[in-house]
């Protein structure tokens, strides 16, 4: 019998996140992105669920609890649940800086309580039975850099929003990205999640796309743990630097998002350079998809953590031709798969 945990989902964001009317790409409806993964099949198995960006035209973060109420509808209606969940705390959105003034930091706060909110409700309504609520530090890492106080301060307002996020029952977790100050290498996230001290409540996003650019040092050079002439079949050295960073934040990770990388990044519309991800299959992705899973998704002993109920693709800035062609989903969910057989589980 195949595993059937952690399950699978999809994420919705590749159809917002760098387009739009600031970007050469429109926007990809939520309809369109749960049609989508609906269709997806692979031997017979279809995707679990889809994780939502709470971000117009998806999802209005001041959604009525009749437009949540029509949103469970619509999942149950294409046999999807929902998971995690991104909260818009970045200032174009209506949130601000973690470690801005005391009102940004108040609207960032304040867009934490409406996500947990919904999150909250769609839980309550029996389709999302598993994940988290995403927030980063809403702050570049130059202006980080400048604010010797810079990782106090985001802590300090990280810690408010887990007070709100426990008055929802709701868990936060930190997406480390190269572009967010103070989250811009694995060493730095861990250097906050543990400043916030608060592992019940907040914990870490591993995204297989972002971490892998963390073992290079993009924007924290200090931190590399691979040179940047780095020769990619040198699987023991690749492996040595994977122990050290999963070491890490392994023991915070509450959220797992599988994704390729070519080791490079690239900027979208107003999102800032990330990790680019890449098709499974992309002849130039550095990424063994379950090999790396695995140093995530097991302890050292090899003992899964079964700390993430589901796992997500991460497909962010995909071209729309790209999410739209009629194998992409597939591709998705096939990868996917090969993770959970590789450290899934039964239940």
């Amino acid at each position: 019998m195949s595993n059937n945990y952690p399950k699978i989902h999809n994420s919705a964001w590749p159809g917002v996140v760098g387009k739009g009317p600031d970007s050469d790409e429109p926007f990809i409806g939520l309809d369109e992105m749960i049609a989508l993964t609906a269709a997806a099949e692979v031997d017979g198995t279809k995707f679990d669920g889809i994780d939502l960006f709470l971000y117009e035209p998806h999802v209005n973060i001041d959604s009525s609890d009749d437009d949540i109420k029509a949103l469970a509808d619509k999942l149950q209606a294409n046999n999807l649940v929902a998971g995690s969940v991104c909260a818009p705390i970045w200032p174009p959105t209506g949130g601000g800086s973690a470690m801005g003034d005391s009102e940004e930091c108040g609207r960032f706060v304040d867009t934490v309580r409406k996500a947990c909110r919904i999150a909250q409700n769609l839980r309550e309504l029996g389709v999302r039975p598993s994940g988290a609520v995403r927030i980063d530090s809403s702050v570049d890492p130059a202006t980080w850099s400048a604010d010797p106080d810079g990782t106090k301060k985001i802590a300090e307002t990280f810690s408010r929003s887990c007070d709100v996020a426990e008055e929802f029952g709701e868990k936060l977790t930190i997406e480390g990205e190269i572009c967010w100050g103070g989250m811009q290498s694995w060493k730095k996230n861990l250097e906050l999640l543990e400043a916030v001290g608060r592992p019940g409540t907040l914990g870490f996003q591993a995204d297989m796309a972002h971490t892998l650019l963390f073992l290079l040092g993009y924007n924290a050079e200090e931190d590399a743990l691979l040179p940047g002439d780095f020769d990619w079949s040198d699987r023991d050295q690749l492996e040595s630097a994977f122990k050290t960073m999963t070491g890490a934040l392994r023991p915070w990770t509450n959220d797992f998002h599988v994704a390729q990388n070519d080791a490079t990044v690239k900027g979208m519309g107003t999102h800032d350079k990330t990790g680019r991800h890449c098709l499974p299959n992309d002849p130039n992705g550095k990424i063994d998809i379950p090999w790396v899973a695995g140093f995530w998704l097991r302890e050292e002993n090899g003992d899964l953590t079964k700390a993430c109920r589901h796992i997500c693709w991460d497909g962010c800035m995909f071209p729309n031709e790209v999410v739209l062609a009629t194998d992409t989903a597939n591709q998705i969910l096939g990868a996917l798969l090969s993770v959970r057989e590789a450290h899934g589980w039964q239940e």
